[in-house]
């Protein structure tokens, strides 16, 4: 899959957050991702005061301890003006990989062909401030990853 590049501006998330790691969600017994969502959806964490127009539900991803594998905090939000707690998406130049199909299926295979993306183009660099998924509906997402500004012409998707 080719991503297409964005560039976007900073905005706000506001929802519930967990600290995690990728070892971590590959054990149905710690993952904490799906348990997350259930929460949101449960405590009806989508009717924030402050909510945008937007009316995508995000996934962001922040907090990390290292530019790979180590810890990360996971939002389950939605776009505000103010609020707490926030959750600030970094603007910049995001790679954009989406997709259309039955969840969470389709959210892992993007990741997967993040993972694949980003392996296959060692000369591209990953910002592992804020990333994030942006759902449309329930069966369409698209995963924005940060990566370094100012892509040279030659890297650009």
């Amino acid at each position: 899959m080719t991503p297409r590049l964005e560039r976007l501006k900073s905005f706000s998330v506001s929802g519930l957050t967990e600290r995690t790691c990728i070892a971590a969600e590959r054990d149905s017994d710690s993952a904490r991702v799906t348990q997350l969502w259930l929460r949101f959806f449960e405590e009806d964490a989508y009717e924030r005061p402050a909510r945008t127009t937007d009316a995508r539900l995000f996934g962001v991803y922040t907090g990390y301890d290292t530019n790979g594998p180590g810890s990360f905090n996971v939002t389950a939000g939605v776009a505000v003006h103010e609020g707490a707690p926030l959750v600030h998406v970094e603007g910049g130049e995001y790679l954009v990989f989406s997709g259309h199909g039955p969840m969470p299926d389709l959210v892992l295979a993007l990741w997967r062909d993040v993972d694949s993306y980003f392996e296959q183009h060692p000369e591209l660099r990953r910002r592992f401030h804020s990333d994030f998924e942006a759902y449309s509906g329930p069966a369409q997402v698209a995963v924005h990853v940060g990566v370094e500004r100012n892509l040279p012409e030659s890297l650009i998707p």
